[in-house]
């Protein structure tokens, strides 16, 4: 178990990145969905010891994660939003000098582990291609790969599929299912389907802090018979927006489809729709805009 208790960060500039984030994360998949500029990052890295909080404690297990950083990096792997690789050197002798650098010793068990994970990203057919021929999805796949030496007990993965193409994604996000069914992964991303395919707990992140935790679905719940659709012209999205709470808009066959919050019908061509993540995100990400 991962806990972060009033978790604060304030940079030089003055900006409060963080404000009392609190957080009880599990073992398996916890997705942590937020705009950016949320403060999504700044709390991974945070975790990730690469940077000291103001205040707040942080514990996974029995290590106090701010006063003892390098217990937790024995048993961290870690995929920031951009990494940087050799490019001329080719994924095997790249996972192998990694390796050493996590302190895998033996030439034996060195070679055993990178071969294990090569199979296990599916890149064994192109281990000896360099890395700057890597696809995005590839060198993604190589990224998990490299969070993966050591057997770490937590994974964090930060806006992982950000470009990646459909395939890429689909292909990815298997991956981390499968790794997270053991260990605590906490995948970071502003892309609400990431989260409403692989996790099955997650927290919204917003202007520094938590605005909403629990399970994507009784979250989901929470907004049935709450969502109404309309399809408007786009003349007529600014009337719309000053008579009723519209939580988010899309284009869909040149017409412009709105989906409002209300706790009942509000007439004038609504229909009922049945909520999804999105609309959980979105109507809090709305609310947070009505208070500002």
């Amino acid at each position: 178990m991962l806990e972060l208790a009033n978790v604060s960060h304030v940079y030089p500039n003055g900006t409060r990145a963080l404000d009392g984030v609190s957080l009880s994360i599990p073992r398996g998949m916890y997705g942590l969905l937020g705009p950016n500029g949320a403060g999504k990052s700044t709390l991974m890295r945070t975790v990730a010891t690469l940077q000291t909080p103001s205040e707040g404690d942080i514990r996974f297990g029995d290590i106090d994660v701010i006063r003892e950083p390098e217990r937790l990096r024995r048993t961290l792997g870690y995929l920031p939003q951009d990494f940087g690789v050799y490019p001329r050197v080719s994924a095997q002798d790249m996972l192998s000098h990694m390796a050493v650098l996590k302190g895998i010793a033996s030439a034996g068990e060195r070679k055993a582990t990178v071969e294990s994970l090569l199979q296990q990203v599916n890149l064994w057919n192109v281990r000896k291609k360099a890395l700057a021929g890597f696809s995005g999805g590839m060198r993604q796949r190589f990224g998990i790969a490299q969070a993966l030496i050591g057997n770490p007990d937590l994974i964090i993965v930060d806006e992982p599929t950000a470009g990646l193409d459909p395939e890429e994604r689909n292909r990815f996000l298997n991956l981390l299912a499968e790794i997270g069914e053991n260990v605590v992964v906490i995948l970071s991303t502003h892309i609400v389907e990431d989260v409403s395919d692989l996790c099955p707990r997650m927290a919204v992140l917003a202007d520094g802090r938590i605005q909403l935790e629990g399970a994507p679905l009784e979250l989901i719940a929470a907004t049935r018979g709450r969502i109404w659709m309309k399809a408007i012209a786009r003349a007529e999205i600014e009337d719309h927006r000053a008579r009723y709470d519209i939580i988010s808009t899309r284009l869909f066959a040149g017409r412009t489809i709105i989906h409002v919050l209300a706790d009942s019908d509000p007439g004038d061509g609504f229909a009922p729709v049945e909520g999804g993540l999105e609309d959980v995100y979105f109507s809090t990400l709305a609310g947070l805009r009505r208070a500002a």
